[in-house]
């Protein structure tokens, strides 16, 4: 009974260790930190750029 469980538990750790998935999530998040940080460096600038958008959705706005 506990060659068994050795045996199935040894397959799914190989299973496991075979696995890419691991690396999509790794990837994904090395993304995230660079998008994060591009924002950060930009933040100034995508501000003024975020404003300036809905002041003339504002401005507008009053056409419709």
């Amino acid at each position: 009974m506990i060659n068994k469980w050795f045996l199935k538990t040894a397959n799914a750790v190989q299973r496991f260790l075979k696995e890419e998935d691991g690396v999509g999530v790794v990837e994904v998040i090395l993304i995230l930190v660079v998008l994060i940080g591009l924002v950060l460096i930009f933040k100034e600038q995508l501000t003024t750029i975020v404003n300036n958008i809905f002041d003339t959705i504002t401005d507008r706005s009053g056409q419709v």
